[in-house]
């Protein structure tokens, strides 16, 4: 199947949808058959795309070359998308009066993870299963980058998996799975080890399970950090737990 490279050309929704964009760790384009090597500017005007949604190309210039004039900027954004057009890697993008997108039909993994946290949030999961906990877990966004707006979407993202796996520990407690309880309270804690909901959530499902001295195991954790880096002692919404 030939692979349209230009922007403005409609794209069939088949070939659009062969592309899956790995944020979530190391970046990573792949096409239908393999995975594909782009430069560095195309890597972040990707990325910045999934993240952003549709952005105006003054706003993408502006965010991927801050340091620049925005002449040089928007020139930098040019070349960035002559050498994609070159390399027949505008498949996946569409360009509209002045803007860019990814197609939706493109598969990001950030995306899914962010309907599924938003799912657990909205008590939209009839059956919560250690499938969705699967899908909560994993590495953090573009590990090893460094720049303002990675940052930002990155503590974003991490807020939003903390609470939805906070949630999740207390639907699947209710359903019964305690052991999946445990397992997503535990991911919280990985994830923030002095957030003192997440050892909450561990401790609530032990105790439902009747583990009392795994609870009382994890609060002493908790304890333990506290007081080690912050030189304070858990709340009473967790040490009432206990009594």
């Amino acid at each position: 199947m030939a692979v349209t490279t230009h922007l403005e050309q409609p794209v069939d929704a088949g070939l659009a949808s062969a592309w899956r964009l790995t944020l979530l760790g190391a970046w990573q384009l792949s096409g239908a058959r393999s995975t594909v090597d782009v430069g560095s500017n195309g890597q972040r005007l990707f990325a910045l795309l999934a993240l952003r949604g549709r952005c105006d190309r003054s706003y993408l210039s502006g965010v991927l070359w801050p340091e620049c004039s925005e002449p040089h900027a928007a020139g930098n954004l040019r070349a960035t998308l002559s050498r994609l057009h070159r390399r027949e890697l505008t498949d996946p993008l569409e360009s509209r009066n002045g803007s860019l997108r990814l197609r939706p039909e493109v598969s990001v993994d950030v995306r899914d993870l962010t309907r599924t946290a938003s799912a657990v949030l909205d008590g939209g999961v009839a059956r919560p299963d250690r499938r969705i906990l699967r899908n909560l877990t994993g590495d953090d966004l573009l590990v090893g980058w460094y720049e303002d707006w990675v940052l930002l979407e990155r503590e974003r993202l991490r807020q939003l998996r903390l609470h939805a796996l906070e949630a999740l520990s207390g639907q699947l407690l209710a359903a019964g799975d305690f052991a999946s309880a445990v397992e997503a309270g535990l991911a919280a804690v990985a994830i923030e080890p002095l957030r003192e909901s997440a050892h909450r959530a561990v401790i609530r499902a032990h105790l439902a399970e009747g583990n009392r001295a795994e609870a009382l195991r994890q609060y002493g954790e908790l304890r333990r950090l506290l007081r080690a880096e912050l030189r304070v002692e858990p709340s009473s919404l967790v040490a009432d737990l206990l009594r």
